[in-house]
């Protein structure tokens, strides 16, 4: 097992694939050579409007609600 690091950037490109782009879990996982754990981790931390480092990222924007 590799104890390989990403950047912030590089994992939320990746949540993108997933979650506005609509590419399966498995197909960016295989595509890009890491895990499909990997990539619901950094779903949970980067792809939801409500996680914290979402917020943080965001904190000078609009809240989300105001887009629905």
């Amino acid at each position: 097992m590799s104890n390989k690091r990403y950047t912030d950037e590089f994992k939320i490109e990746v949540v993108k694939q997933v979650t506005e782009q609509g590419h399966s879990t498995s197909d960016v996982a295989t595509r890009l050579c890491i895990t499909t754990s990997n990539i619901y981790n950094w779903i949970k931390k980067f792809g939801s409007p409500y996680s914290k480092s979402f917020q943080q990222s965001n904190q000078h924007s609009e809240p989300y609600y105001l887009y629905k």
